[in-house]
């Protein structure tokens, strides 16, 4: 198409259009009453039902698809059928292997015990191990970059390494970094982190991981963490955000959600407290 010459869409919105998420967020944003709580993120959609009974939730769910189908239908939209999955989280042992029987157009949605969500892969009971699984062998392949662009011949420089390093490896770990940096298998990214650092300072394998961030000029990544944590909470506090009632709700309040070992809320109150009491001594 020369420069300059339009074209006309008879539906959808044009592949990378700077107004299409906006274009998109107007022509969904009239979504029908539903029992379960939808959770949506441009053309993402979830809808969750929480309930100690297996039934209530198939069933609440099940109604629930037959109506967002209606609508959907009505407004010319299209559910991808490879990307429906439904999925459970709890601790209860004993139903480990049970799965969840969601109906939609006469047909059982296929059940996935580890579903992928805008990048972050879940686990029944929300270790994330299935997510810092991979990612450690991603972050792993990356620092071999790294070696490669450090060569003890012809390497890069001090500034060279540590801006590839972010661009790399940093911005790849700290992804969604606040759903589940309060696990405890963080522990398999962070030995990969520190390797990098060492990469970017030269510094040998017995140097304290310490000083590392400090040589490097990159800060630790429990830094990082916290730091992702606290601008969601931040975020979070504005009314009208998806996480606004959670954070806002008064302590001991009944909410129907899963007992996490390490939930978010309590720890961005913590360090927003923190924060703020930073700011009143200063």
């Amino acid at each position: 198409m020369a420069k300059g010459e339009g074209y006309d869409t008879k539906n959808g919105v044009p592949q990378g259009s700077v107004l299409a998420p906006l274009q998109f967020n107007i022509y969904t944003h009239d979504p029908p009453a539903t029992i379960s709580k939808k959770y949506a993120y441009a053309d993402n959609l979830a809808i969750m039902h929480a309930d100690k009974d297996w039934l209530t939730v198939e069933g609440a769910l099940s109604k629930d698809m037959a109506t967002l189908g209606e609508y959907l239908q009505t407004w010319k939209l299209k559910l991808s059928a490879t990307k429906m999955v439904s999925a459970v989280f709890h601790f209860n042992n004993k139903e480990a292997k049970r799965g969840l029987k969601v109906n939609f157009n006469n047909e059982t949605l296929p059940f996935c015990s580890n579903p992928k969500y805008l990048g972050v892969m879940l686990d029944r009971s929300l270790t994330y191990r299935r997510h810092l699984e991979p990612l450690h062998k991603n972050l792993t392949s990356r620092v071999a970059l790294l070696r490669r662009l450090a060569g003890s011949g012809w390497g890069a420089g001090a500034t060279t390494l540590r801006t590839a390093t972010l661009a790399l490896v940093h911005s790849t770990a700290e992804y969604c970094a606040p759903v589940w940096c309060r696990s405890a298998h963080t522990c398999l990214i962070d030995p990969t982190i520190n390797d990098t650092l060492r990469i970017v300072t030269g510094c040998l394998h017995p140097t304290p991981a310490d000083n590392l961030p400090i040589l490097s000029g990159i800060q630790p990544a429990e830094l990082c963490r916290r730091s992702a944590t606290l601008s969601l909470g931040h975020r979070a506090m504005e009314s009208g955000h998806l996480l606004h009632s959670a954070l806002t709700r008064p302590s001991g309040a009944a909410a129907q959600r899963l007992k996490l070992r390490h939930p978010f809320v309590p720890a961005a109150q913590q360090l927003i407290n923190f924060s703020d009491n930073i700011r009143a001594v200063q």
